[in-house]
């Protein structure tokens, strides 16, 4: 009985080891709610609803040769996998897809989310542009748990972000997706 006893507990141990593991990569990088993306294809733009909050820009749409090659870099990641500690194309978490993406381009940033929203300068979500970092509390409160590169501007003023979410890899999500509109915290501009 003894036996059985320890052997049941060594599984109930190892249970619980992957349900606190799980809950981590969830906390680290957010869950997302967005549809998987093609390859090259940008997501479709979504209608507001009344009860998000207005997160748009004014971007005038002028791309620096700089920010272009950082998105061009960041697009030939989309549809890789997430990863937790990962940053390479074999798996991303959302910090890693964002150091990595900014290496390529000979910019350091430093490894978590947490530490990249104090790098550049902070910048009103009515100006972000592609390039700038924007960063969310995917657990609720005030603590930054997620980030997303800009990625485009749409006419209409709707942002749309490039980043490692848990469920779909590296994807494009928009800032009127009710969940991203929700968590999203803050802009900083690090180019």
């Amino acid at each position: 009985m003894n036996k059985e006893l320890c052997f049941s507990g060594s599984k109930l141990y190892k249970h619980w080891a992957v349900l606190v593991l799980s809950s981590a990569i969830i906390i680290s990088c957010g869950s997302s709610k967005s549809v998987a993306e093609s390859k090259k294809t940008p997501s479709k733009t979504i209608s507001k609803s009344e009860n998000l909050r207005k997160l748009d820009s004014n971007f005038d749409g002028k791309i620096a040769g700089s920010v272009k090659s950082l998105l061009k870099d960041a697009e030939k990641y989309l549809g890789a996998p997430y990863k937790f500690g990962g940053n390479t194309s074999s798996g991303f978490d959302c910090s890693g897809f964002a150091a990595k993406v900014f290496q390529e381009n000979n910019y350091t940033l430093p490894r978590r989310s947490s530490d990249q929203a104090e790098s550049g300068k902070p910048v009103d979500i009515k100006t972000v542009k592609p390039g700038d970092l924007l960063f969310f509390a995917t657990s609720g409160g005030s603590r930054v748990s997620h980030v997303g590169i800009v990625h485009t501007i749409e006419n209409d003023g709707e942002v749309k972000f490039i980043h490692a979410s848990t469920s779909k890899g590296v994807i494009i999500s928009s800032l009127n997706e009710k969940y991203w509109n929700k968590a999203y915290l803050h802009a900083q501009r690090v180019l």
